[in-house]
């Protein structure tokens, strides 16, 4: 199934509104995973006005409402998320996925039924929730997935399911291999410990912004997609270092020397090298505009 048009960002208006929201329920005391994901692909997608936010949300209850009730194990209840969103409705992923920004957008995924692993596991999680299942993200590298169960191993049963794969139930080593095929390195316990909703979102916009990264056109997702996460109220400094190289790149001179100059201002506190090169970057910026 195929957009019907381009995303086409919103206006400023409506994006300051979309962040002013975003940055307000990430600083909430228990963030809500599915309204700040929402919130991403309204700053992505001009389309996505209050109706469709609201469709959105409707339809995540609509789908935890056509669980089994209280399904039991927690096995029990893979299977039957399995059954209902992988075989039923058909969510899955498939490698072209990777390709398309839509992939990493909550609305799109809900109506195509498609998308990156995170963004398939923010499915199965938030209809899960809804319905009641002890469920949990479970932040592997290089490919998300989602428990049920206990949150801790000691804790009793869990298991673990790929929606990437239809909701496939991992057993046994099925998690080594994803980890190893994904990065090469060995699972660690650590590595199945619950991610918190801010740590998925905060994946979600990395995902963005590596898409964009390797489309200079489309340098203004990228811009949008870290301008999201420096509303979080933890991320890497260096995001602004980031954000002031790709205004340089979009040809926004001025505005990205002074970022690098602010930048530098930080930096200079503990590394006063790095902090004369981003002023040298700085002045090379200012040097375009002659």
């Amino acid at each position: 199934m195929r957009h019907p048009h381009p995303l086409q960002p919103p206006s400023p208006e409506r994006s300051a509104e979309v962040r002013r929201r975003f940055a307000e329920e990430a600083r909430s005391e228990r963030p809500d995973l599915a309204t700040l994901c929402l919130l991403v692909g309204a700053d992505a997608d001009g389309a996505l006005d209050e109706a469709g936010l609201d469709a959105a949300q409707v339809e995540l209850d609509r789908l935890a409402g056509e669980l089994p009730f209280r399904p039991g194990t927690p096995r029990a209840w893979a299977e039957a998320l399995r059954d209902l969103l992988g075989e039923r409705y058909g969510f899955h992923g498939v490698a072209a996925d990777y390709q398309r920004l839509e992939s990493s957008l909550l609305h799109e995924v809900l109506r195509r039924r498609r998308g990156l692993p995170i963004l398939l596991s923010v499915v199965w999680l938030e209809v899960a929730r809804r319905a009641g299942a002890p469920v949990y993200g479970v932040a592997l590298p290089g490919h998300f997935v989602v428990g049920l169960g206990a949150e801790h191993a000691a804790a009793g049963e869990r298991v673990l399911v790929d929606p990437f794969d239809g909701g496939r139930l991992l057993d046994g080593k099925d998690a080594e291999v994803l980890v190893a095929g994904a990065t090469g390195a060995e699972l660690r316990p650590s590595m199945l410990e619950p991610a918190a909703p801010l740590e998925v979102v905060s994946r979600v916009l990395n995902n963005v912004r590596a898409w964009a990264a390797g489309r200079p056109e489309q340098s203004a997702v990228g811009l949008w997609a870290i301008d999201l996460a420096l509303l979080l109220p933890s991320h890497a400094a260096r995001l602004r270092y980031e954000r002031a190289r790709l205004l340089v790149q979009r040809g926004e001179f001025l505005a990205g020397a002074g970022e690098l100059e602010a930048y530098a201002e930080v930096v200079s506190a503990v590394d006063e090298a790095v902090a004369e090169e981003l002023r040298g970057e700085a002045r090379a910026a200012r040097a375009m505009l002659n």
